[in-house]
């Protein structure tokens, strides 16, 4: 028999078996299938959502560095501001200004990670700023743009590997939030977060509709955190 059926009612809440092996769901849809391609639309979302943080995070925190201090200090308390906000709560903030849907939700948790990085490169900016090259470079009288590209960018981005990494699996987690309270990309879209919205009324006859979405959402995270936590061992010169 073919491992392909197409979906139908006939099908509808499967249990795994070796034509299905995460089963089907309510509608006779391939569950392994979906969570595969779901990955998709989570890891992109994630990643596109990290590298607008960071890109505008580095931008607002060497600013700050290299700021006069009425500058950094009004920037400083914008950072603090935004970050006291629980981060899915200010995505659904956003969220509720912007509309539902894929570009928003990478706006929504995008400017709610903004913060993280801007911090930790405006303390990183401090840094270099002190440091002896970059004040014999000034010396020299090297422009400032020059100065900013060849000595301060180049040295303050070393954090900014292992802020990604974990904010990525913070990111899949926000993503799957919104999604499941249909903020997200909209059905029959399959990330794993819409995936859990429409399997949760079919929790007691079709457990497997629920559990291997959420714990494909879970292991993706905690690997994450894991790597995110290796590189930070290395980046402060641990090797446990």
């Amino acid at each position: 028999m073919s491992t392909r059926w197409p979906p139908t009612p006939l099908h509808a809440l499967a249990g795994p078996s070796a034509q299905h092996w995460f089963g089907t769901d309510h509608l006779g849809r391939d569950v392994l299938s979906r969570v595969v391609h779901g990955a998709g639309h989570s890891l992109s979302i994630g990643a596109a959502a990290v590298l607008l943080a960071a890109g505008v995070g580095t931008l607002l925190g060497v600013l700050a560095g290299l700021s006069p201090r009425y500058l950094d200090e009004l920037l400083s308390r914008l950072f603090d501001v935004v970050a006291t906000f629980p981060e899915l709560l200010l995505a659904l903030l956003v969220i509720a200004i912007t509309g539902p849907g894929t570009g928003n939700v990478i706006l929504a948790i995008g400017i709610a990670q903004i913060p993280n990085y801007a911090r930790v490169i405006r303390a990183q900016t401090f840094v270099v700023r002190r440091s002896g090259y970059v004040e014999q470079a000034v010396t020299f009288g090297l422009a400032r743009p020059a100065l900013i590209a060849r000595h301060v960018l180049p040295n303050v981005l070393g954090p900014l590997p292992v802020l990604a990494t974990i904010g990525m699996g913070t990111a899949i987690i926000a993503t799957s939030g919104l999604s499941f309270l249909g903020m997200g990309p909209q059905p029959p879209s399959p990330e794993w977060g819409s995936m859990l919205s429409e399997a949760r009324n079919y929790l007691r006859v079709a457990w497997w509709t629920v559990l291997f979405p959420g714990l494909s959402v879970t292991l993706t995270v905690i690997s994450l955190t894991l790597v995110g936590r290796r590189l930070q061992r290395r980046f402060e010169g641990r090797n446990r």
